[in-house]
């Protein structure tokens, strides 16, 4: 059977009709999406106040903090979007020792340079290490001006709980202990800003990390790390200090490695002295010496053998304790160097490579396996087995074992030489 087509005198006006029908459904629903969204967001505020009254949240505080809670758009979709970003580690560095920050931070230390060496002193911690976190976090404070950035932590952490997920407990824990900040009196709800993952203030503090070591060190009664610059950055310092600091050491050396160096060395995570290191032919850039050659360290070669190595010191852990990338670290280290008149590192970065994403790491170790040099989870994860049988594959290739995962290691593998 064969179906013809109606007139277009006929198909029009129902046509006609029947878009102005979907377009009347769909502004009544445009009105009711934000009532529906209303009601819901008020049902989970009644359903969760058993956890904060348990907790010893009173209903005052409660009230004033989530009465008119309503989901944040933006927070559930960075929270459900949080895709890989692969970054050269010497484009992360580009932009966090940049010429703008470098003259922020030094203004800064001059600032507040009565109050950084008033801090020094209490806890312990070289002040252009606190001043450099200071502008990773929040750009000396700039980014809480930025309203397309900063949000209300009580609304973000809201959501988080809200919405369920992986991000649900943290939410939770971490909304709970906000509410406890403002029944402190530390601040109250609406002034209580900071990142849409709930990271509070000048140097972006989670709540629960705020109420362990945020200080008063203003003496004004109130920890706060939102308006004063000087509890922040002592709040930073006490935390600094509680992850067991080392007060007169810094974060590590830039170093050049020997040509015939054994890079099993560098991913054992075995600390040895410097004096060890030298006498392996680990040397510290510019002919300078070791300041204290029975310190220990670790080696790392981010860009492997073509790239600039460091001898880490314990400090350097510390610094990650605050965020857990050794990138993060490294930018906070070299910042800190720089703050204090240091100079760029000696060693160039190999610009004309890029970092592999997570497909492409697991494909090498796939390839590896295939080759009977890799027999761990194809995870894309790069640990010690993976880099170990990188530095396998490349002794059979005649290259230097560094055991870096690259583009180019991944195009031999591909090639099947």
């Amino acid at each position: 059977m064969v179906f013809l087509s109606p007139p277009v005198s006929v198909v029009r006006p129902f046509a006609a009709a029947g878009t102005r029908a979907a377009l009347l459904i769909l502004l009544l629903l445009a009105g009711l999406l934000p009532a529906m969204a209303d009601a819901a967001g008020a049902r989970w505020v009644a359903s969760f106040w058993p956890t904060a009254q348990k907790a010893g949240i009173s209903r005052s505080v409660y009230n004033s903090a989530l009465g008119n809670f309503t989901p944040d758009p933006d927070v559930l979709a960075k929270a459900k979007n949080q895709a890989e970003f692969v970054k050269p580690l010497w484009e992360y560095l580009d932009g966090a020792i940049s010429e703008k920050r470098l003259e922020n931070g030094s203004e800064a230390l001059r600032q507040y340079g009565r109050q950084l060496e008033q801090i020094e002193r209490a806890f312990g911690v070289d002040r252009s290490v606190v001043v450099a976190i200071w502008g990773m976090e929040s750009s000396y404070g700039q980014v809480l001006s930025n309203p397309k950035i900063v949000k209300n932590t009580i609304r973000s952490l809201a959501t988080l709980a809200y919405q369920g997920g992986s991000r649900a407990k943290y939410g939770r824990q971490q909304l709970i202990a906000a509410l406890k900040i403002i029944e402190r009196g530390d601040v109250d709800a609406r002034h209580m800003v900071g990142s849409w993952a709930g990271a509070m203030g000048h140097t972006q503090f989670i709540p629960t990390t705020y109420q362990a070591y945020a200080v008063d060190f203003d003496g004004d009664g109130k920890r706060n790390v939102w308006t004063s610059e000087v509890d922040a950055l002592a709040s930073t310092a006490n935390y600094l200090a509680k992850m067991g600091w080392r007060h007169g050491q810094t974060w590590g050396y830039e170093v050049q490695v020997p040509n015939r160096f054994d890079w099993r060395h560098a991913d054992s995570g075995k600390a040895l002295t410097l004096d060890q290191w030298r006498k392996l032919g680990v040397h510290r850039v510019a002919n300078r010496a070791f300041p204290a050659s029975n310190d220990k360290a670790t080696l790392y070669a981010p860009a492997g053998a073509d790239g600039p190595a460091f001898l880490l010191l314990p400090n350097f852990k510390v610094i990650k304790r605050y965020n857990n990338a050794n990138a993060y670290a490294l930018a906070v280290g070299h910042l800190s160097d720089r703050l204090r008149g240091g100079k760029a590192f000696v060693s160039d970065w190999p610009r004309d490579v890029r970092p592999l994403g997570a497909d492409e790491r697991a494909e090498v170790q796939t390839l590896l396996g295939r080759r009977g040099f890799y027999s761990g989870a194809v995870d894309g994860k790069i640990g010690a087995g993976t880099r170990q049988a990188v530095r396998d594959f490349q002794v059979s290739q005649g290259q230097v074992p560094d055991g870096y995962v690259s583009t180019g290691l991944l195009q031999r593998l591909r090639s099947g030489r």
